[in-house]
């Protein structure tokens, strides 16, 4: 880690780059915590709105509110304060985003509200957003109120020190991920995860539930000891890997090489592992020796929000403004596939952004011979 994320305890580094926003937990140098935020993007949790009740939906036992932007959320009859029901349709209502978007359905909401929450505005009038919810640094911080802040985005910092007071947060005037830290927060998104001494994780979302599957590799072939120890090192890993990734839903993790029966002795070390995250339980050994997982969805997992052209897209601009900070002056070409320039620029924002933070405009050329997480860096000779 660079000088920036050095030392041990509990760190907060948020790396602010166009269009994104990426903060991570470190404890010592073990990744806990990773979220990447596009702010002209938000998830939306936490955000305050004053909703109109659009429709009942007593089989659903909730109701249908209409936020402001014509988006609709879901709020639970469980999650009005007090007596349950006695919504009407047309009714104002403030709420909160209790949980983001998914699959097409929109947000859930909750009516029980802080004071200050409940101050914001009148219940009755058009939908609006009164409030955005806490950014993940800041979430972060509150939640560890001894954990020091380090960012390298000036106005991050501004917002950070004006809500946690100026000690606490550390502008760097370095890029607070290094190359080891930018490797491990890309591997996120892969689905292969290595284990030490050989083996690995394989980990397969789809939209029903996640697969994990434990490949043993060349300790399969060593004595039951050796592979009783991978698999711990496994069950330890996989419960990192799920809290890390936020994965959500239904959840299976097969161990390798073992039995129903002997595989139930793990039952107790994977469920140590995953008590360490609030949102996972887990519901037991299912009959084809399957560990069966249940982790609650509150925020987008993270192969969600870095799927499709935008991640490598805005990978490409953080690069190419780190190259002009190197060598200033330069004038400087990004290549990238076309679908991925087109996903920046319909990110609001992110463009601009590049453009502000470099010394030289840079020049978007789409080529069609790029995949779409391949792009290059070129210099352009003068007068070109």
């Amino acid at each position: 880690m660079n000088a920036a994320a050095g030392g041990k305890g509990l760190r907060i580094l948020a790396s602010v780059s166009p269009g994104e926003v990426r903060v991570v937990l470190l404890s010592g140098d073990e990744l806990r915590e990773a979220w990447v935020e596009r702010p002209a993007r938000p998830d939306g949790v936490g955000d305050v709105h004053r909703a109109r009740v659009s429709a009942l939906a007593p089989a659903m036992a909730g109701a249908f509110l209409a936020l402001e932007g014509g988006e609709t959320g879901f709020l639970p009859d469980g999650e009005m304060p007090g007596k349950r029901g006695g919504l009407s349709e047309g009714q104002g209502v403030l709420v909160r985003v209790s949980r983001a978007a998914q699959g097409g359905k929109g947000p859930r909401l909750t009516a029980r509200l802080s004071a200050a929450e409940a101050a914001l505005g009148p219940a009755e009038g058009p939908p609006k957003l009164l409030a955005q919810g806490p950014e993940a640094a800041l979430r972060l911080a509150r939640a560890l109120p001894t954990a020091p802040v380090v960012t390298d985005g000036p106005a991050l910092a501004a917002r950070l020190r004006a809500a946690l007071g100026e000690g606490r947060v550390v502008l760097s005037h370095q890029p607070v991920f290094d190359a080891a830290l930018d490797g491990e927060f890309a591997a996120l998104a892969e689905p292969e995860v290595p284990l030490p001494g050989g083996g690995r994780l394989l980990i397969h979302p789809t939209p029903a539930l996640t697969a994990i599957d434990v490949d043993a590799g060349p300790v399969a072939g060593q004595d039951r000891a050796a592979q009783q120890r991978f698999n711990l090192l496994a069950v330890a890993e996989s419960a990192r890997q799920v809290r890390l990734r936020r994965l959500a839903g239904g959840i299976l993790l097969d161990l390798a090489g073992l039995s129903v029966k002997q595989r139930a002795a793990y039952a107790e070390p994977l469920g140590k592992a995953l008590a360490r995250d609030g949102l996972a339980q887990l519901l037991g050994l299912g009959p084809l020796g399957l560990f069966e997982i249940r982790r609650q969805r509150v925020h987008p997992p993270l192969h969600e929000v870095l799927a499709g052209p935008l991640t490598p897209g805005l990978a490409a601009l953080r690069q190419a403004v780190r190259e002009d900070a190197a060598v200033p002056g330069r004038r400087l070409a990004l290549r990238v596939a076309p679908v991925v320039l087109a996903a920046l620029q319909g990110l609001p924002g992110a463009l601009a952004e590049a453009e502000a933070a470099m010394t030289r405009k840079l020049t978007l050329r789409p080529d069609p011979s790029l995949p779409l997480a391949g792009w290059t860096i070129e210099e352009m000779p003068h007068g070109g």
